[in-house]
């Protein structure tokens, strides 16, 4: 997606999209957005044991340089002259844990990727510990205890790796998720680097109150996590440092955002009552996260945030400079939306790649009355139902795989219009259109049947890299930076597909309620509780687990902080 060689107006912004399978690098152009140049290198990901994700923090850091330079070396016989990148910006994959030596700049551990699952018992242990009637970690942090987080990575870390164990010890450690790693690295590491992070990355730990926006003593000494090994906590937009080599050398960073939240910003989704859906196809896993933009609160200080009363979790969605506003999230999952894809494909082989289920249901246009349930371990937000297993139903013989396809993709949507049902139940603010983004949005097929199950418009922006985009909006917004406004009248016009509901209203209630019949119809299969079949004890102490496989949807508040 290079430009033509031509003259480049305005100066240049860079964003570092680091993500669970590749990092990238791409450049925009400041006054149109325009996506200039980019460069992707693939990640390894290393399975130790069952249930174990790892990743090198060396080669993630590399392939960040890499990137940068290749990208460059593009810009260069395009005729674009470097000089113009006039600041730099960091998404990234978060809770992502990585500790590391600030002596010899090496890391002490492979990073302990955010799907790892190797905490359960640390889990299990410390939510012995929070009273049943005070429950200060979700309280504090808006996050229920989970594997999910950092802090128990970081927990399992220091309970079994003697190198971090003694770096701790000898005052040497230092903890971060991948920005902050990047960014220690990027601005120097062992000569100077700074040790930060942003408000969002940080508010995935467990470890930050989102209500003062700092670390928490009383949750550090829950977790048994030194304070000093914890990175500064700044905004999601402003100066951190400077690159300090490569061909980007003397560049400052200035922004910084967890990758659903530079989705978010790249969206432009910064006026009540927007929102926007990311539907990303990752290893056969579908995420569809929903950001829903709701209120401001200009209190100098903040008593409490937004908390769901339908099972859905708060987070901090982004505070874009030290005095602006912190926008708050409300983030909810259902029940396995894209597994049921990877299901088609390896359990009935009816397809052989994400692309061919769009096939299939294009050749029927209706599931006739077949509905599917991808309730494989059972039934989250909103029902939290662990007793519930996966079902498909209203089978006649005329039914054929072509149906069932179709059948799949309507399921995904269905349980987006849950989701945003608890929204809306919990801010009273109705959607009046869902802006989409992510790979899986080319599927033409999905984007209408969301429009229709919605009955809301569905607007799609013809620039797909939202995430990377939010990430140098953020950059060269920042002060001392200034090139990039975010102010709505010089915010550049995006172009948009949109799909309009094709169905009238009364049948798209017919199929929703249809939905929830089936719905209904799954719960209760599971008998006997057990840790196999669903012991609900441990279904609600790994209510994240799921997000491995999972749908993730959240909903924005905002909230002003005085810094």
């Amino acid at each position: 997606m290079a430009a033509s060689k031509k003259a480049v107006l305005g100066p240049l912004v860079g964003a570092v999209d680091q993500g669970t399978s590749s990092t990238r690098f791409l450049v925009f152009n400041s006054k149109t957005a325009e996506l200039l140049s980019h460069h992707q290198v693939e990640i390894k990901q290393e399975f130790p044991r069952e249930g174990w994700v790892e990743q090198d923090p060396k080669e993630i850091l590399h392939s960040v340089y890499e990137c940068i330079e290749k990208t460059c070396e593009k810009l260069g016989q395009l005729n674009i002259d470097i000089s113009n990148i006039k600041a730099i910006g960091v998404s990234n994959q978060r809770e992502t844990t990585v500790v590391w030596d600030k002596i010899t700049g090496e890391p002490l551990y492979n990073a302990v990727v955010w799907l790892d699952l190797r905490t359960q018992s640390t889990v299990e242990s410390l939510s012995k510990r929070i009273p049943g009637n005070n429950n200060f970690v979700k309280s504090k942090t808006g996050l229920p205890l989970s594997t999910y987080f950092s802090a128990v990575k970081l927990r399992w870390l220091l309970d079994n790796v003697r190198k971090v164990q003694k770096a701790v010890e000898e005052k040497r450690a230092l903890f971060g998720t991948i920005d902050s790693w990047l960014i220690w690295s990027l601005t120097g590491g062992v000569n100077g680097g700074v040790h930060c992070t942003d408000v969002t990355n940080a508010s995935r730990t467990m470890l930050f109150n989102i209500h003062s926006l700092e670390w928490d003593k009383q949750l550090c000494e829950f977790f048994g996590i030194p304070m000093e090994i914890l990175p500064n906590v700044r905004s999601s937009s402003e100066i951190y440092g400077l690159m300090k080599a490569g061909a980007l050398e003397g560049v400052p960073i200035s922004g910084c955002l967890g990758d659903q939240s530079a989705a978010l910003v790249g969206q432009m989704c910064f006026q009540i009552g927007q929102a926007k859906n990311t539907f990303i196809l990752k290893n056969w896993f579908i995420d569809c996260i929903i950001l829903y933009l709701c209120y401001f609160n200009f209190k100098k200080k903040c008593s409490h945030c937004v908390f769901s009363d339908h099972g859905l979790l708060t987070t901090v969605a982004y505070k874009l400079g030290r005095d602006k506003p912190v926008y708050y999230a409300l983030e909810g999952s259902v029940a396995i939306a894209g597994a049921v894809i990877r299901w088609l494909r390896d359990n009935l082989g009816i397809i052989k790649t994400s692309e061919e289920i769009e096939k299939l249901a294009k050749e029927v246009g209706t599931s006739y009355g077949c509905y599917f349930v991808p309730a494989f371990s059972g039934l989250y937000a909103p029902y939290w139902e662990p007793s519930a297993r996966g079902i498909i139903c209203g089978l006649t013989q005329f039914t054929n795989k072509c149906h069932i396809a179709f059948a799949a993709l309507e399921a995904v949507c269905f349980q987006t219009r849950e989701i945003l049902d608890a929204m809306n139940r919990d801010c009273g603010i109705p959607l009046s259109h869902l802006q989409v983004d992510g790979g899986m949005t080319s599927n033409k097929i999905l984007m209408q049947l969301q429009a229709d199950i919605l009955y809301i418009p569905v607007v799609k922006p013809s620039m797909p890299e939202t995430t990377a985009l939010g990430a140098a909006m953020a950059a060269g917004a920042a002060e001392g930076v200034g090139v990039w406004s975010l102010e709505p009248e010089d915010l550049s016009a995006v172009t948009m597909e949109r799909f309009e509901p094709q169905i009238n209203a009364e049948e798209s209630e017919i199929r929703y309620s249809t939905w929830k019949k089936a719905v209904m119809k799954s719960m209760g299969w599971v008998t006997t509780q057990s840790p196999e079949s669903g012991d609900p004890s441990i279904f609600c102490s790994l209510p994240l687990g799921f997000f491995i496989v999972s749908s993730m949807v959240m909903l924005i508040g905002a909230r002003y902080i005085s810094g």
